[in-house]
This record gives C-alpha cells, structure tokens and sequence, in this order.
C-alpha cells in the first residue's frame, strides 16, 4: 500500500484502520463477488488436480500401469467442467428458469435407473451410479441443481403471488417434490447426498422468509427423518458406532477415520511435501474421493488445510453477497441455495475427515476426483457467475473493463463477432 502524506509534508505509512477501510473499499466494488467466485474456484481446481495425481499415483501404477490415470481422467472432466461453467455464466436468468424442469425430470428418470438391476453399480454398501460401459454417472449430483433451480423459480412464483403466508403454498408442491428426490437417493444408501438435498430445501424455505413456526416444524421433521435413516441401515449403524468410539472401532468400521487422523497428524505445520505422504501407499481407502482433505493435510500441512477452509469461505461470502445484492427473487432464491449445496457438503466432508462428524461418503467439492460432481458444481459455480453480472453496477463495470481473454483470442483468430 501507498504511503500518504502527512501533515508535516513527509510521507508516512498507513494505520491499520486505514488499511482495513481499504480492504472494505475492496469488497465494496460491484465485480468483488464475480472475482472471487471465479478465483476461488480456479485456485480449488487447480489444487483438486495435483491431489488427486499425488492421492492416487501409487495405486494407479500398481493397477494400470501409469500413475496419470485417474489425473488424466479428472483432467477431462474439468475442462468439460470449466467448458459448462462458461456457458452457464453467460445465460440470461429466464434460461435458468426454463431448465428447472427439464432438470428436475431427467433427475427423478436417471434416479430410477439407478434402481434397475444390470444397469446400477454398487460399491460401500450404496447404489449410485448408472454404469454405460467405461462410464459411470451418478444422477444424484445433478438432482442437486435440478432441485436448486426448481425450488427457486417455484418459490419465487409463489413470491410474486404474495402466497408466502399459508404454509399449503409454501409446501406444495415444494416438498413432495423434494421428497420424492430424498426417497428415490435413500433407495440406493446415499445418505450424505440426502443431507445435501434437505440442506438446500431448508436454504430456499428460509431465504424465502418462511413463518418462524413452520420453519422450525419443518426443520425438526427433516431433523427426525435423518435420524431414522442414519440407524435403520447397519452399516451406516456401523459408521455412527465406529464414529462413538473410534479407538475400539480402529481396526474395523472407523478404519477409514482413524487413518485420515493420521495423515492429519503426520503433516504438521506445512506438511511432509507433494509426493511425500504415507497414506498414498495404500494406508488411507479412498484418499482421491472423500478424504482427499486429509491427503491435503498431510503434505501441505495445517497452513494447506487453512487454504481450503479460506476459498470455501470466500466462496460462501460471494454467494451469499450476490443473494443479497440481486434483486430478482428467483435469482436470490438459487444463489443461497447453490451456496448452502457447496458450503454445506464442504463442512460435513471435511467435518468427517477431520472426526466432528460421522463418515457420509460425500465428495469435497471441486478438489475430489470424480465427473458426477465436479461438472454439476462448475455449472452452479457458472450460475453463480451470471447472476453476479447482475449485481448493481456489474455490468457497467464490465463494460468498461473491455473484451475478455475467450474474446480477444477469438479477435486474434479473426473469429469474433463484430
């Protein structure tokens, strides 16, 4: 920072009051939210990628033969990703509000497939994916943005009604419809997708501004429903148990626990270095999908692990920041519901690892591997981009930035429109 004049006319350095004015002058700009959405984003894939090649190297070459497998594979469906993520930043809100139910309908259509015998895979006791030969797709990821988009533009219709004062407009068909997700997701044993789902129908009901006695009876019915499902199936019995007592579960249910604790441990400050983990060498199950934070923790250590905690939280404030900037209700509804989907699945993933919660099996959003996940979430992210466009005096500030990298390349090539 600049040093400012002082009164006697020699130049002196900034207090720290003037220096937290200007980093609130910075958050005040109209394109803060846009930026940080996409910064924190690229900065959470790029990290993604490099721990998924150092999670997964050892046993990809023991298995294949190469230590790029998985890597070369994550690499695709990010570009395809990214590739969706900027289309999806470039769509006008009612193109958003045109999917929803498109979406919603493939979600519930793909969701039973998933229950088809030949068609489905089933691995840790849970039925997720539609196998189509060396592709496999797990419908429940992008249920999550069908029931974002759906509950939003239903809600925000209910909203331009003026319906949001009886509980039977507020209800239905919004949780049926959920209801109908959440049972056909329970029907394959995933329950940490289920919690994701009931978090986003609760985010809308409560952006919404619901009435505060039904709010609280439908957050204690969602409360009851995640507890009986957490014990009527032994082996997520078997989790919760191994969760209350992991040392006398070490060997057994909570193995998994007990050796992301150990990769924690063993990184210390700043890690053992990339490459350098014990757990990569077959200690650690899954460490390239739902641990990959303890892989993190290890060979960057806790200022590693503070890093991610960083971007998810800037990710969590430019969500919420462009939810209260925006004026259209539709997009302030999808806005806090896509932000409670991601900040919501990054705790209770990284709750897990770190042994706050009991293991769901859910993925860390845009760092574990995975293409079910990761596409549906950079086109949310996407989402989040358009509508940060529509923040006041964002598109004046674009305007005047000029043309964009994907336009000026495009001018080089001689392909921009004019």
């Amino acid at each position: 920072m600049s040093a400012v004049p002082a009164e006697d006319g020699r130049s002196r350095r900034p207090g720290l009051r003037e220096q937290a004015v200007a980093a609130v002058g910075l958050l005040d700009r109209p394109l803060t939210s846009y930026y940080l959405v996409l910064g924190c984003t690229f900065m959470l894939l790029a990290l993604g990628l490099t721990m998924v090649l150092a999670a997964s190297n050892v046993k990809q070459l023991q298995v294949t033969g190469s230590a790029y497998t998985l890597v070369q594979k994550q690499a695709m469906w990010m570009a395809l990703g990214v590739l969706g993520m900027w289309a999806a930043s470039r769509l006008p809100v009612r193109t958003f509000r045109t999917l929803a139910y498109p979406l919603l309908l493939l979600s519930v259509v793909a969701l039973m497939l998933v229950l088809i015998p030949g068609l489905s895979q089933e691995a840790n006791g849970a039925t997720r994916w539609i196998s189509f030969g060396p592709v496999q797709i797990q419908p429940s990821e992008p249920a999550k943005l069908a029931l974002v988009l759906w509950g939003a533009d239903l809600l925000a219709r209910r909203e331009k009604l003026g319906q949001l004062s009886e509980w039977r407009p507020l209800l239905v068909p919004l949780l049926p419809g959920a209801g109908l997700l959440v049972l056909l997701v329970m029907l394959g044993n995933d329950l940490g997708t289920t919690l994701v789902l009931l978090t986003i129908f609760l985010a809308l009901l409560w952006v919404v501004g619901v009435p505060g006695r039904l709010f609280v009876g439908v957050f204690g019915l969602v409360a009851m429903v995640v507890s009986i499902l957490a014990v009527v199936e032994p082996y997520r019995l078997g989790r919760i148990t191994g969760f209350l007592d992991p040392e006398g579960n070490k060997y057994g249910t909570y193995y998994q626990g007990i050796q992301g604790l150990y990769a924690l441990a063993s990184g210390g400050w700043f890690g053992t270095g990339l490459g350098e983990g014990r757990a990569q060498w077959g200690f650690l199950p899954h460490p390239e999908t739902d641990y990959i934070f303890a892989i993190v923790g290890e060979q960057f250590g806790l200022i590693g692990t503070l890093v991610v905690l960083s971007m998810f939280g800037l990710l969590a404030y430019a969500g919420l920041r462009i939810a209260r900037r925006v004026k259209d209700p539709f997009t302030r509804l999808a806005a806090a519901g896509a932000t409670a989907w991601l900040l919501v699945q990054a705790i209770v993933n990284i709750g897990a690892v770190i042994g706050v919660f009991p293991i769901t099996g859910i993925p860390l959003p845009l760092v574990s591997y995975g293409g079910s996940a990761l596409i549906p979430t950079l086109m949310a992210l996407g989402m989040l981009l358009a509508f940060a466009k529509r923040e006041p005096g964002a598109r004046q500030a674009l305007a005047a930035r000029g043309p964009g990298p994907v336009t000026r390349a495009l001018s080089w090539l001689g392909l921009a429109r004019r």
